[in-house]
């Protein structure tokens, strides 16, 4: 009888569901993160995507998965935009009819 019992408590215990299953790197930022964080730039800056991943399983995301594409989603949008060409800086033009001032003695 209690073996009987055992078998239909166990028999009904419900599986853990992984929430976060299936939704984009976006998403997961978009639900947990952006609370505290406006943007998701600048939070990768200088770690590592092993120890991101870690630290965001640990802390924040469900399983490794969805921790290693939030790691992947910071560092990508991590990059800076590329920088245009930097144009040489225009010197002042001399005067070539006039030369410079002597400097005077105190």
């Amino acid at each position: 009888m209690i073996l009987a019992v055992a078998v239909a408590l166990t028999g009904t215990v419900a599986s853990a569901q992984n929430l976060d299953a299936g939704k984009s790197a976006e998403k997961l930022f978009a639900d947990g993160c952006a609370n505290c964080h406006r943007s998701p730039r600048g939070l990768a800056k200088g770690r590592f995507s092993l120890t991101l991943s870690w630290f965001l399983k640990d802390h924040y995301a469900t399983s490794s998965d969805t921790a290693k594409a939030l790691a992947a989603y910071l560092e990508a949008v991590d990059v800076p935009p590329p920088r245009a060409a930097a144009k040489p800086a225009a010197r002042p033009a001399r005067s070539a009819s006039r030369p410079p001032k002597p400097v005077q003695s105190q």
